[in-house]
């Protein structure tokens, strides 16, 4: 019989169930291997059963579908933070260990993504791997590059972000090689998991692909008329994710309403389209402590998806200061900044305002903007401040520095447009401060430093409480996948405590709590091999 003193430990292995029993007022706790006939000898004994919490396995959360369709042991991804920060390194850790993760293209350089695709197909083969897209909303022949980059590599699966709308490049990848089999099941090869926070954009998704574009794709001879005619009988994604209040770009919607709202739309369209597989609605957001992970799972989310907490690991491609910053950062350490990408139409991301300036100067930037119809309309003093402390040059300097970039990127009609317009000048000068600070976040240039971009959100603080006084506080030892695995085992305890409680059984004691296990101590309570 095991003492009470050991119910922590108990909890902690959790694929084996457990009992409450009671004699003479005193509660014990025991494994049990649900043999019933063992409850007879137990009551001769004089014990009374006052709780039952069975096995919760780690693999067995979430979704079994989604984790079947993308081969995954766990359902747990880790977010494309943009310019590379979600790194190859870091897709490797977590695939290695049994989860998935999407490379931040979203900023790079065709080369460079290409460069990443190479690597990561020469390592993980064919295991579950993927890359993002983020929608170019002023460069739609970038995003169109982009997919025919994935489409020639044979990339199986792609984040998609920032869609407001579908775009023909999107809809050509999602279709490009649907086929029929033998018993007439629709193959789709190519996986889309969007990142969505509004219902009008998480339609698009779970509906079939727009016929304009398919009548497009066909005039251009892109896709065949059978694979525009199969198009019909599957949706834009399988896969949604509801992105709460999130790092980067986000609509800071709460977590508690979004996500039921994206299921009962998703259980809409199953009953009016009748899709031959399920679809799956994730959550994201705010995801970074076993109570939120728990959480998620318990209210029916298929995958969690963390973005903010990863950025601080040690495979997160990004300098030393800034995880030292992330380390230290509270919930209330975040701010809303106008971001690079949808300047113009006042869209906006998630930073990190500890130990930055740049949410304050980029809000600068845009009421500059929105006031002005040129750079020459705004008072001396105000532009002494942009050249001096923003830019760090002069006007004419940085538009040089600006045309040179869009001249190599090969997107003219920017510059066109801002040869004709003032006023998108001014925006594309204001865009390049923008662009270039999450850049400088990257390589820490010290010189730049309270101009860092960093892509958080409040989760970053409940991670930072959580890890308090346990080796997870110091930013050297914070491995992405370890922590994955500390927050899947988390979230089992915590739903097994609650079973507990939810029985009668008083939970508001120490023992109750789960703190981030060792390598050694995690691997021995999921009982699995681990890469770690």
């Amino acid at each position: 019989m095991e003492t009470p003193s050991s119910l922590q430990s108990l909890l902690l292995n959790v694929s084996t169930p457990l009992i409450a029993l009671e004699k003479d007022n005193q509660l014990t706790f025991q494994a049990f291997d649900n043999d019933l006939s063992k409850m007879s000898s137990l009551k001769e004994q004089g014990y009374t059963l006052k709780a039952m919490v069975p096995g919760l396995a780690i693999e067995t959360l979430g979704d079994n579908g989604f984790k079947i369709r993308h081969g995954l042991k766990y359902p747990y991804i880790a977010g494309a933070m943009a310019n590379g920060i979600t790194s190859a390194r870091m897709v490797k850790a977590m695939v290695e260990n049994g989860m998935t993760a999407f490379l931040g293209a979203g900023g790079l350089t065709l080369s460079k993504i290409e460069e990443n695709i190479i690597d990561l197909k020469d390592t993980l083969k064919n295991k579950p791997f993927g890359f993002n897209l983020i929608h170019s909303l002023g460069d739609p022949d970038h995003e169109l590059a982009t997919v025919e980059l994935y489409l020639k590599h044979k990339i199986r699966r792609i984040s998609a972000a920032a869609f407001m709308r579908m775009t023909l490049p999107l809809v050509y990848y999602r279709v490009k090689g649907i086929y029929e089999d033998a018993k007439k099941k629709i193959i789709t090869p190519n996986h889309i998991i969007a990142k969505v926070s509004r219902v009008e954009v998480a339609r698009q998704f779970f509906s079939p692909p727009p016929e304009k574009l398919i009548n497009q794709l066909l005039e251009k001879k892109w896709i065949t008329p059978q694979e525009a005619h199969l198009s019909k009988q599957i949706p834009m994604a399988q896969d949604l994710t509801a992105e709460a209040d999130s790092g980067g770009h986000t609509d800071n919607r709460p977590a508690l309403t979004l996500l039921p709202t994206m299921m009962a739309l998703k259980n809409e369209f199953m009953e009016t389209h009748g899709y031959n597989e399920p679809l799956c609605v994730g959550l994201a957001g705010g995801i970074a402590t076993p109570e939120s992970a728990a959480a998620a799972f318990g209210m029916g989310a298929a995958y969690i998806l963390t973005g903010s907490i990863n950025q601080s690991c040690i495979e997160a491609d990004i300098c030393e200061d800034v995880r030292k910053l992330l380390c230290e950062a509270q919930q209330a350490d975040v701010a809303m900044a106008p971001a690079a990408d949808m300047f113009e139409i006042g869209a906006r991301v998630q930073v990190l305002k500890r130990g930055t300036m740049f949410p304050v100067r980029a809000e600068k930037l845009y009421k500059y903007y929105k006031a002005h119809n040129s750079y020459d309309e705004i008072d001396p003093k105000a532009k002494k401040e942009i050249e001096d402390k923003f830019l760090q040059a002069s006007f004419d300097d940085t538009w040089h520095s600006t045309e040179d970039f869009f001249k190599k990127s090969g997107n003219l009609k920017e510059l066109e447009r801002a040869y004709d317009d003032p006023k998108h000048k001014m925006s594309l000068i204001f865009r390049s401060y923008l662009g270039l600070s999450s850049k400088w976040a990257i390589a820490g240039d010290p010189k730049r430093k309270m101009d860092y971009q960093i892509w958080c959100g409040p989760a970053i603080g409940a991670f930072n409480q959580w890890v308090k006084y346990t080796h997870l506080a110091h930013y050297k030892n914070r491995k992405v996948a370890e922590i994955a695995l500390n927050l899947l085992l988390g979230a089992a305890f915590c739903t097994r405590v609650s079973y507990l409680k939810n029985q009668g059984i008083d939970t508001d004691t120490r023992e109750m709590v789960f703190k981030p296990l060792l390598k050694e101590r995690l691997s021995e309570c999921i009982k699995t091999k681990s890469n770690l």
